[in-house]
Formats: structure tokens, sequence, C-alpha cells
């Protein structure tokens, strides 16, 4: 089973997407911010990370960096999941890392889709 790590600060964010993944039979941890999940990482590698953009302590592209300095986990997909919707975020997601850019609030459907497609 595959397990994903959802990363937002606000639970309602959290709690759908965790059932949306979950109902679609992944397994799912989670964490608020970008610290928490460095540490849920080093615990658990997890086969994907689905992470919101802003959030305090830690933002989903910092987290993203971190993760490709790092040679045990420069391999994990990252999806960001965010609020910001300009082609310049997207740009800039990109050269972060990132695998592919869901604009809030997102589907299911489109939220299963882009986690199926970074594991084609």
């Amino acid at each position: 089973m595959m397990q994903i790590l959802v990363v937002d600060d606000l639970k309602s964010e959290l709690d759908l997407i965790t059932e949306y993944l979950s109902s679609n039979g992944y397994s799912v941890i989670t964490a608020v911010n970008g610290k928490e999940a460095l540490t849920k990482i080093t615990e658990s590698k997890p086969d994907a990370i689905i992470t919101d953009w802003m959030m305090p302590e830690m933002g989903g592209l910092d987290l993203c960096r971190q993760l490709r300095r790092n040679p045990e986990t420069a391999d994990i997909p990252v999806i960001a999941c965010t609020a910001k919707d300009q082609d310049v975020d997207r740009l800039w997601a990109r050269k972060q890392g990132v695998k592919a850019y869901l604009v809030k609030p997102c589907s299911k459907e489109e939220l299963i889709s882009a986690v199926r497609s970074i594991h084609e």
C-alpha cells in the first residue's frame, strides 16, 4: 500500500485530503508544517508528499528544497496543493522540484489523478 504524507496547517484541509486518499486505498500520515513533515519523513519515508505552500515555521517549497538536498529523500515525489494559482507560482514550484501542482480547492478526482501521475 502506498503511503502518502499530507502537510497542511489547516485541519479541514488535512481531513479532506486524508479522506480522499484513504477512500482510494492509500495509507496517510499527516503533518501541520514543513518542520514536522521532515521529522515524519525521517521516521517513515513516505512514497509521496502532498504539501501546502504557505504554512508557519516552514512552507511547502522550503520543505521541497530540503528534500532535494538530501540524497535519502531527493527521490520522493512532491505534489503542491495551494491557493496560489499564478503561472509564475507554478513555474517557481517546478524549479523547486514539485512534480504536480494543484490549486485549492481541488476535487477528489484531480487529487487522485495527480497522485497516480507521479508514479507512472
